[in-house]
């Protein structure tokens, strides 16, 4: 029989090996860009200011890119939060609540050093109308690698610490917590806990992170720094010129693909995770 989120709970959880981990966040994140990439378009287009896409193929722009290297970005996030977790409790016990969070946010802020020229490289791409290997060059050529490639490093640090402990451990969390209540709605229903679950920790996520990516995203497309020198320039500027409100563009987008990508990553792991614990425990038994 298969076990259940709120049943599986209260054993030892089979731990997934950093292989396991890699694939399950590799296929995670190939799946949620691929089916969210008009957000994103849409959240970048939004951020900046400039025009929205009139055709179709354009809102895809950059999904190469995004796609190619998300899948990585998160299959090494899932891993290193896998790696730190056995650490932690050396396999030989659940984590606490706190524990999970904490070990997803640490894997989170290691993989800025993926996630910021990913970013970077798509928002120069689809503002020079430039091909990937094109845009690399270009930006290498004439700003360098710590100026360049590397421009808005903190700020992702700061929002993949926080996304990345939405998405492996408040999202986590939450569906466990759903699941285990009393409330008929989620009561030993995964799939409804975890939509319940991802879309309360992608708001959570959202809220907290948007005013970093939007400084982030401003800064990373003027490379020239006519206007955004640095993150807190751009975070001060809209504050002080345009208001608070300015600081969440693009918020709409990122939070609805903030909730989906929760769900689906989350989901995916947990299965993964729920499927080793049912043979491992059926092969002792």
């Amino acid at each position: 029989r298969r076990t259940t989120m709120s049943e599986s709970q209260t054993k030892v959880r089979a731990q997934l090996t950093p292989m396991e981990n890699l694939l399950v966040g590799a296929a995670g994140g190939m799946l949620e860009t691929t089916i969210q990439m008009p957000l994103l378009t849409l959240k970048f287009a939004t951020q900046e200011g400039r025009p929205l896409p009139k055709r179709l193929p354009e809102w895809y722009r950059g999904l190469g890119i995004q796609a190619g290297t998300l899948a990585p970005i998160t299959a090494f996030q899932v891993m290193v939060n896998g790696m730190i977790e056995k650490a932690v409790t050396g396999g030989a016990r659940n984590l606490t609540d706190l524990e999970t969070i904490g070990c997803a946010m640490v894997a989170g802020g290691t993989s800025a050093t993926l996630y910021g020229p990913v970013d970077l490289i798509m928002i120069q791409q689809q503002k020079r109308q430039l091909g990937v290997f094109d845009t690399v060059k270009y930006i290498s050529n004439k700003f360098g690698i710590t100026n360049g490639i590397f421009r808005g490093f903190w700020s992702t640090v700061v929002r993949e610490s926080i996304y990345t402990g939405g998405y492996l451990g408040i999202a986590p969390v939450l569906t466990k917590t759903l699941s285990n209540s009393d409330m008929e709605m989620f009561k030993g229903k995964d799939y409804a806990s975890g939509l319940a679950g991802s879309t309360i920790a992608g708001v959570i996520a959202a809220v907290l992170t948007h005013p970093a990516d939007t400084s982030k995203t401003c800064m990373q497309a003027d490379l020239e720094q006519k206007t955004y020198p640095t993150a807190r320039a751009a975070f001060f500027d809209h504050l002080n010129n345009k208001g608070v409100t300015s600081l969440y563009k693009g918020g709409f987008a990122r939070t609805a693909r903030l909730c989906g990508a929760f769900f689906i990553v989350s989901t995916l792991r947990e299965k993964v995770i729920q499927y080793k614990t049912d043979n491992m425990v059926d092969t002792s038994s």
